[in-house]
């Protein structure tokens, strides 16, 4: 069964669409439905448990199918701010583009999520 979504497609789409649109000046409110909306597309598209993705303040969610983890901090997690986040999970940014920028936090075996991205064209 899928995950139960929060954040209503067509709203997120719509708040992709505006981020697309304003970069940086994106209301604020906007940039959170859309990172909240590409992380639940993520869990969709990846289903699991062994990857922690983290977009603070907005949101985090696991993904990635293999071992799982239930207590302290995952061995396998992304960080990236929000305005990273939508440019990969949109492909204006590749995820190696991002890597060597340094502006992901990436630690674990399992947390190269270049397979899945982009989450939104």
């Amino acid at each position: 069964m899928p995950p139960r979504r929060r954040v209503p497609v067509v709203d997120g789409r719509a708040a992709v669409v505006a981020w697309q649109a304003h970069g940086e000046s994106t209301q604020r409110s906007d940039l959170a439905m859309a990172v909240r909306y590409t992380l639940e597309e993520l869990s969709v598209v990846a289903p699991g448990r062994s990857v922690e993705v983290r977009v603070p303040p907005f949101g985090a969610v696991q993904c990635v199918a293999g071992t799982t983890h239930t207590r302290g901090t995952p061995p396998n997690v992304v960080e990236t701010d929000a305005q990273t986040w939508l440019a990969v999970a949109t492909g204006a940014l590749s995820w190696d583009g991002a890597w060597e920028a340094g502006t992901l936090r990436v630690s674990g075996h399992r947390a190269d999520l270049a397979a899945y991205l982009p989450l939104v064209k």
